[in-house]
């Protein structure tokens, strides 16, 4: 059983006003940019992941900021999910078309800090 959600623009075919507080837009935005958002859209950019596999792949998340986070981005219609019926549970994790689509940018993004970071500006 997958979940997601896929945003629209509207029948109207306006642009949505993400300066706007109550723009649905604005909501994905602030998801995908929050503290663990962009980690998550990064660790599933390549693979599926189980729940236990996303939260090792990201170090220093708890479960619970991780489970927040996964029920937003899936809200959003950026990841889906799916419950194998088994005791306990499986629950796999993996980007919609959407997630695929606004991961790339952000792969980009973090291709060129990392090449232009110079060894004594980490840390």
């Amino acid at each position: 059983m997958r979940e997601g959600a896929q945003l629209t623009q509207g029948e109207t075919g306006n642009r949505y006003d993400v300066f706007h507080t109550d723009c649905p837009a604005r909501n994905v935005v602030d998801h995908v940019t929050s503290r663990w958002g962009i980690w998550v859209l990064i660790s599933l950019r390549s693979n599926d992941l189980r729940f236990y596999e996303l939260r090792d792949s990201i170090q220093g998340v708890s479960e619970k900021m991780l489970a927040q986070t996964l029920r937003a981005l899936v809200q959003d219609g950026l990841i889906w999910r799916e419950v194998e019926p088994t005791t306990p549970p499986q629950v796999t994790y993996g980007l919609t078309e959407f997630g695929q689509d606004l991961g790339e940018p952000l792969t980009d993004l973090f291709d060129r800090i990392t090449q232009r970071l110079s060894p004594h500006s980490a840390g």
